[in-house]
């Protein structure tokens, strides 16, 4: 009895994704527009409720877009959520925390 014989393939597929260089930081959150996008896992409704009490102190008239605005980041919709930016440019957002919990 022969040995079976199998072809090789490259495991690798195309890349599907293109490489983007990240914005300037914003260094003063004064009247800006905080968007909150969280994916509801561990404990984000405790991060998000402590970050906006700090920041809410620190600079003044700082606003947020709560999370549930937008929905689960979660798994394949995530992007589905936000609409290619569409979404986050409707309410306004000048910046986004995102909360990936494990």
């Amino acid at each position: 009895m022969s040995e079976p014989e199998y072809e090789v393939v490259w495991p690798l597929a195309k890349s599907t994704y293109e490489i983007v260089s990240p914005t300037q930081r914003t260094l003063d959150l004064t009247g800006k527009t905080v968007c909150q996008l969280w994916n509801y896992c561990f404990k984000g409704d405790q991060m998000f409720s402590a970050l906006r009490e700090r920041l809410a102190e620190r600079y003044p008239g700082i606003k947020f877009v709560d999370y549930d605005v937008f929905g689960t980041i979660h798994g394949p919709r995530g992007a589905d959520v936000l609409e290619g930016g569409k979404v986050l440019q409707e309410q306004g957002c000048d910046l986004v925390i995102a909360g990936v919990g494990a």
